[in-house]
Parts: C-alpha cells; sequence; structure tokens
C-alpha cells in the first residue's frame, strides 16, 4: 500500500531531507572566557588577573556557573595573603568564588531567610571536608541584603554582595562582593601565624633510605621547589616509589626516557595538595583523589584511587595498584609515605603493553578508577541566541554517541526511502 502523505506540500522526500538536515548538525556547549568578560571593568582588574593566572582553564569547562568578583578595593586589603599563598592554594580559594549554578538577580530576590546552599568549583577538587567546600547564600527579608557565608556554624568568612556586574541569561551572572571568601578549614593565615615548616623534602627521602631514585628524579626535574612550596596551606601528601618499586618497572617503561612535562607531570600525580596522616587515609570518605597534575591538566583527570585493604592502604591509578610500605615523614601540614610501586597514569602509560605484559609479573585484579571530581551537568538552556563575545563554540564530549545517533536516523531514512 503507498504512503500517502496528509500534507500535498509536504512530501516523504521533503522528510528524508529534514531527517538528513537534523544528523548534519553538531551539538555544541559554550564555553567561558572569564577574562573577556570582566575586561570591561576595571575596578575588577586585580580579580581578574588572579583568575586568568589561576583557573582559566578550569572555567573555560563550565556552560552555566555564578562568579562573585572581589572589587580592588576590597581586595588590597588581602593581597599580601594571596601573595603568600602557594599557587595551587591560592587557586584553590579563587575557586571558592565559582558557584556552579546559574543564579539571576530574581533568583537572588526569592532565597528564602533559611538560605540556599550552592556548590562551588572549590567542592569539585575533593579537598573539601563535608559539604564546607559549598557556600551558603542567605537573604534578609526586610533589607534584602544578600550574605554569602561558610555552611560550618562558627567560620568567620563571610560576604556580602554588593550588585550586578554582568549576565548572560541562564550561563553566566558575574555579582561583586565586599570581601574575600575563604573556605572553612582553610588557613590563609598559614604564612603569617604559622612558622614554614621548611621541609628538604630531597633530603628526608635520602634519610629515609630505599628512596634514592625518587630523590634524584624529584631534584632534577625541579618540581620538588614547587612541593616544598606547597607545604603552605592546605599542605601536601607525597607517595613516594621505593628503589625495588623503579627496578621491577616493565623494561619497556622507561620514565627517564620521557620528555621533561611529562616526566614532570607522573612526578606530580604522587602529591596530593591536602595534608593526609596515616589514619585519615585508612579512613578516607572520598577515595578518588584529585592530584597536583589534576591541577596542572583538568578536572576528572589523573586521579587516585585510594582505599584500605586488608589492613593496608592501597592506590590504584587504573592499570596500576600499589600499597603504603611505611611512613617516612609525617608532620603537619606534610606527610610522605613510601609506596609499593610507581604510580603510573593511564592517561600517558594506558595503551602502553609495556604496563599490561612484564614476563613473569602477571597483571590481574586492577580495577578501573572511576571518573572523578563530580561536577554538576550543566546543560544549556533551550533558548537559542549567537554567541555573545567571551564565549566560544567548543565540540560536545559526547561526539560519540552523537555518529551513534546519527547512523541511526539515517536508517531510518533509508527504510523510508525504501518505502516510499
Amino acid at each position: 500500500m503507498a504512503f500517502t502523505s496528509p500534507n500535498p506540500h509536504f512530501t516523504p522526500t521533503h522528510f528524508l531531507y529534514f531527517l538528513l538536515l537534523l544528523t548534519s548538525s553538531l551539538p555544541f556547549t559554550l564555553s567561558i572566557n572569564i577574562t573577556t568578560l570582566l575586561s570591561p571593568f576595571p575596578d575588577l582588574s586585580d580579580f581578574t588577573s588572579l583568575l586568568s593566572a589561576a583557573i582559566f582553564s578550569d572555567l573555560s569547562l563550565r556552560s552555566s556557573l555564578t562568579l562573585l568578583a572581589v572589587p580592588n578595593p576590597f581586595l588590597s586589603s588581602t593581597s599580601d595573603l594571596t601573595r603568600h599563598l602557594s599557587p595551587s592554594s591560592r587557586a584553590d580559594v579563587l575557586r571558592y568564588h565559582v558557584l556552579l549554578e546559574y543564579l539571576s538577580p530574581s533568583d537572588l530576590a526569592r532565597i528564602p531567610p533559611s538560605g540556599k546552599l550552592v556548590t562551588t568549583l572549590y567542592q569539585t577538587t575533593g579537598r573539601a571536608t563535608n559539604d564546607f567546600g559549598s557556600v551558603n547564600l542567605t537573604r534578609d527579608p526586610t533589607t534584602g541584603i544578600v550574605s554569602v557565608r561558610s555552611p560550618a556554624t562558627f567560620s568567620p568568612s563571610n560576604a556580602t554582595v554588593l550588585g550586578l556586574v554582568k549576565t548572560l541569561p541562564y550561563n553566566v551572572s558575574i555579582f561583586s562582593v565586599n570581601s574575600l571568601l575563604v573556605p572553612y578549614g582553610f588557613d590563609l593565615m598559614a604564612s603569617e601565624t604559622r612558622p614554614p615548616l621548611g621541609l628538604n623534602i630531597t633530603k628526608a627521602l635520602i634519610d629515609g633510605h630505599n628512596f634514592n631514585v625518587a630523590a634524584s628524579m624529584l631534584a632534577a626535574s625541579g618540581v620538588v621547589e614547587e612541593f616544598e612550596a606547597d607545604e603552605g596551606g592546605a599542605g601536601i601528601t607525597l607517595f613516594v616509589p621505593t628503589d625495588t618499586a623503579f627496578s621491577d618497572l616493565p623494561a619497556n617503561v622507561r620514565l627517564q626516557s620521557l620528555p621533561a612535562d611529562k616526566k614532570s607531570v607522573v612526578l606530580k600525580f604522587h602529591v596530593l595538595h591536602s595534608y593526609y596522616p596515616l589514619g585519615s587515609l585508612e579512613s578516607i570518605v572520598n577515595p578518588v583523589q584529585p592530584t597536583l597534575a589534576t591541577e596542572l591538566v583538568g578536572a576528572g583527570s589523573y586521579t587516585l584511587n585510594i582505599s584500605r585493604n586488608n589492613g593496608t592502604v592501597s592506590i590504584n591509578t587504573g592499570i596500576v595498584q600499589a600499597s603504603v610500605t611505611q611512613t617516612v615523614f609525617d608532620q603537619k601540614p606534610v606527610a610522605i609515605f613510601g609506596v609499593s610501586k610507581v604510580l603510573l597514569p593511564k592517561e600517558i602509560f594506558g595503551s602502553s603493553p609495556a604496563v599490561t605484559s612484564r614476563p613473569g609479573t602477571p597483571i590481574s585484579g586492577w580495577a578501573e578508577t572511576p571518573d572523578s571530581a563530580p561536577s554538576p551537568d550543566n546543560s544549556m538552556s533551550g533558548q537559542e541566541f549567537s554567541s555573545p563575545p567571551g564565549f566560544k563554540e567548543i565540540k560536545s564530549e559526547g561526539a560519540a554517541f552523537t555518529g551513534l545517533w546519527r547512523l541511526g536516523v539515517a536508517s531510518c531514512c533509508i527504510g523510508l526511502y525504501v518505502m516510499v
């Protein structure tokens, strides 16, 4: 029986062309260029410079957020403190000013007196305790003033929203606030109130014995100075392979032959940007932990899965499973632990046959590391508009899914054409 279109002006052939046109479109998201958005506002120039230097790449991956920007006069009172922080600690303070939710002025006007808890970019790093990487927004029903504070009851850090700076509906809002926000438990005053530890990490490893290879690599790469700078703020935890771990590497894994930038990433992959004594590692709440390499490359990559296994702390990279063998050094804010294997990131060594086929050393029971740094789904609104300044089109990470969808639609088109 022939197919008859109810509309003589819309034939099955037209429908076929319509479906093919649909398959040619690529889904896209909008990424944020925060420097471009803030450049017209000279009163925010200092804050803009800090953002651009510390977390520009983090922001460029987001399509929906609210930024709490600190004007120059209010930032100057804390500029000495921010300069004393290590780059990674400074980045975490700035991440605390990025709310992972678009909030318009009308949204702020509807905040109940009890407040609204909003996740920040800092919470996604995994370094915040409980939900202290979030902020609590409250509105005084009498004055209409909106305040921003930590959900921790006795946190001294809080700020008042001064006004709207810029908004791109459903994607970006920028509000000015009258104070720098500091996450609860984050020691912004560490360099002022606590004498620096001044730990020489290389010497500590040599004194610990059986860590000579690691000490040599750290010293030669220059990253040890960065590690020592990170002793302030949240502190650091290092997992250092023993000399035996290096000698047990498969023959085709030549760390010394890696380019300097990749070798640096591998070394940073052994470091957490938080102080964890052994007891904290054994009872860690979030097993998937970002490393210093995560901060260098981007959220969700170069993470370690840390768990307690048969009475020991186990560390899984996705292709290597190691265990903590000894405590080399533990004095807040630095913890150094010896580990039984070199922690090879799957992002660099995942496709290397050397990691999976060492003669006489069968590899079994290695679980894939789950994705890290949970981030909310920042999908775009259905409203269509041309890309405003400060945005760019980027391909969706769902390209593989798009290909399958195209194939399915194409098959339907072919079937329809045959029927016609």
